[in-house]
């Protein structure tokens, strides 16, 4: 029997009715039917104990389970795990220094304390269990999220997060097409709104490039931007041109039958360029961009977290900072701003994206789908790069445990 709990608000202040599950016994009594992690020690994952190729991968049935540790943060039983190149790098130990540092800020545990380490970015699922401070959030609600890369992932059977980084899953996604979007929505998001300064009310007619555009991050920064109303270019292989113009791209160039800024150079000036691809693009993009407009250059590859691999914590951040202020002081004098992106955990930004794929104006682009036995070869399709949208890895079955 359901029966309405209380009225509960949501993030932007907006009240909903909460449920209570509840079912009968004998003598007419009855109990609340809660699904509680509290008396379970371990849980199956795919974990690495050290960095290194795909071989670090192990299965195990004794990770340790997920536990509450801060009055905001909610335990998810995993139903689908959406993996990205970021997590191949992870595996193979690339910013292992500063995720280090995020984990333990005060430098208090021993060198590899962070194995075992489960990888996956992504997660769609179901709250197990809520934090004394959780408001927004009850158990048995369907959500997403996109896992900072010095948490443990999704690639287990449950994950905890904090509040503020998950949000209500669309409902007309299942939880396999879920997995495919919060990472890289939130990576474009930052990328777009956060540091470009773009958003549905600035964006109608303004012309964006999107170097790389037929991998995660390019196939949702497409449709989102057309969503607003922008202009979209992108650099693609041919063999791609269909899949980016069939999610809204207005216009496409092929990287692959010469180089590629020859072509753009004949092409109106763009507002924002974002750039996922790296490499020698710096030289010429920015020459590509409106001068004296305000006109931006975001780009995702930065060698950030290479630096403080090769050259530790405070001198790698230390060049960081000068080879960024350099150069956005050099392009700023030829009257374009020339910035770094970087992926942000944001609830409030999937549920603007909630609401965009509901209404349609989003779709998930799942490239192939693995089974949680199968976690190794989707992980190589993953390195071998060239996707075209996402892989996901099907964790758990999506509702029929509840």
């Amino acid at each position: 029997i359901d029966i309405f709990k209380a009225c509960l608000p949501n993030r932007k202040g907006v009240f909903h009715l909460s449920k209570l599950h509840v079912v009968s016994r004998p003598g007419n009594q009855r109990r609340q039917l809660r699904t509680s992690s509290r008396s379970m020690t371990v849980m199956p994952a795919w974990v690495i104990d050290k960095y290194g190729s795909n071989d670090v991968l192990r299965f195990t049935r004794n990770a340790s389970f997920p536990t509450i540790n801060y009055p905001n943060e909610v335990i998810i039983k995993v139903f689908a795990a959406g993996l990205n190149p970021l997590d191949v790098g992870m595996r193979a130990g690339y910013g292992s220094a500063t995720m280090s540092m995020q984990r333990d800020p005060l430098g208090m545990n021993q060198s590899g304390s962070e194995f075992p380490l489960i990888l996956g970015r992504d997660v769609s699922g179901v709250v197990m269990e809520c934090g004394l401070d959780v408001k927004y959030f009850r158990e048995r609600d369907e959500v997403w999220a996109a896992i900072p890369p010095w948490k443990q992932g999704s690639l287990a059977e449950f994950v905890v997060l904090s509040a503020n980084e998950i949000s209500l899953k669309p409902k007309s996604l299942s939880h396999t097409e879920a997995a495919a979007l919060p990472y890289v929505a939130a990576t474009a998001w930052s990328a777009l709104v956060n540091t470009g300064g773009l958003n549905k009310d600035n964006c109608t007619n303004k012309r964006v490039l999107i170097l790389g555009g037929s991998g995660g991050v390019g196939t949702f920064a497409i449709q989102m931007l057309k969503a607003w109303g922008a202009h979209v270019t992108v650099s693609c292989s041919l063999n791609a041109e269909r899949f980016v113009r069939e999610l809204g791209a207005d216009h496409t160039v092929d990287y692959t039958a010469g180089p590629v800024e020859e072509p753009l150079r004949a092409l109106q000036k763009f507002d924002l360029i974002l750039d996922n691809v790296g490499g020698d693009t710096e030289r010429w993009a920015l020459a590509l961009l409106k001068p004296w407009s305000g006109a931006k250059y975001v780009t995702l590859v930065t060698p950030f977290l290479q630096n403080t691999d090769r050259l530790g914590l405070a001198d790698g951040m230390m060049k960081t900072a000068v080879t960024v202020g350099s150069k956005a002081l050099k392009h700023l004098m030829n009257g374009v701003h020339y910035r770094w992106g970087f992926f942000a955990p944001s609830g409030p930004a999937l549920d603007e994206v909630r609401d965009m794929v509901d209404a349609g104006q989003i779709r998930p682009v799942v490239e192939e789908t693995f089974s949680f036995s199968q976690v190794p070869a989707a992980m190589e399709k993953v390195e071998k790069g060239h996707a075209r949208g996402k892989t996901v890895v099907q964790v758990g079955q999506g509702g029929d445990d509840l």
